[in-house]
């Protein structure tokens, strides 16, 4: 995060202050934005959240636009870098891994961006060498078979995407989507700036379709899944 690690610096001395003063203005260590700053360590999602909030700037500008200094005009970008509400453990200030069960999937329509509504799902521990500390997780049950052979109920583990323009054609997310609801489905063509996605199954029955970009509210890349129906077990 280059262009982040120098806005960094450029914004700090704009508000006249130290790394000591943004540690304490923030919440933070002073060594660790100290090695931001020097690009020897890159922050959560959590930690670019707190830093968009406290230089009052979008996440996309804080990471993907050289800061001069002016006021940037917000504009309607439906591809642009996507804010996260998250729950944090108020001990470690550690994030959790929220689960959204398939019950849940109504209400989370309308309360991803809720704080409240999210610190009420229940939270998931994932001591595994494959979960990383640095990145943001949610799991999300799974519901119908139209990706068979992941069953009907199975959990998805999944990681927040922030860019969209960085989705993989081939990979299978999570979307969440006014029309239809929480989906995990395979990504047939990647989105532009003026078309949609194109969502696939791996059940063959279902054909393919498309969604716009104002339809989808956020997506989450499948990274494994817990399934409780062992095969040939009943």
């Amino acid at each position: 995060m280059t262009i982040f690690a120098d806005n960094l610096a450029k914004l700090r001395k704009s508000k006249g202050l130290t790394q000591t003063g943004l540690a304490d203005e923030t919440g933070l260590n002073r060594a660790v934005i100290g090695a931001y700053e020097e690009k020897r360590a890159e922050p959560s999602l959590v930690t670019l959240q707190r830093f968009s909030e406290f230089f009052k700037l979008s996440l996309d500008d804080l990471v993907r636009k050289e800061w001069r200094g002016e006021k940037r005009k917000k504009k309607k970008n439906p591809i642009q870098l996507r804010i996260l509400t998250v729950p944090v453990d108020s001990q470690t200030g550690n994030e959790k891994v929220s689960v959204v069960p398939m019950k849940a999937a109504a209400g989370y329509l309308n309360g991803f961006g809720d704080v409240e509504y999210i610190e009420s799902l229940p939270v998931f521990d994932l001591p595994l060498k494959e979960i990383s500390s640095s990145l943001t997780y949610r799991i999300f049950q799974i519901a119908g078979d139209s990706m068979l052979p992941l069953e009907s109920g199975s959990y998805v583990i999944t990681q927040f995407e922030t860019d969209w323009l960085n989705l993989k054609k081939g990979q299978c997310y999570v979307f969440v989507t006014e029309s239809e609801g929480i989906v995990y489905k395979r990504l047939v063509e990647k989105p532009g700036p003026r078309r949609g996605f194109v969502l696939g199954s791996d059940n063959p029955v279902y054909e393919p379709y498309q969604v716009t970009m104002d339809e989808v509210k956020e997506v989450w890349r499948a990274s494994g899944f817990i399934s409780f129906q062992i095969p040939g077990c009943g």
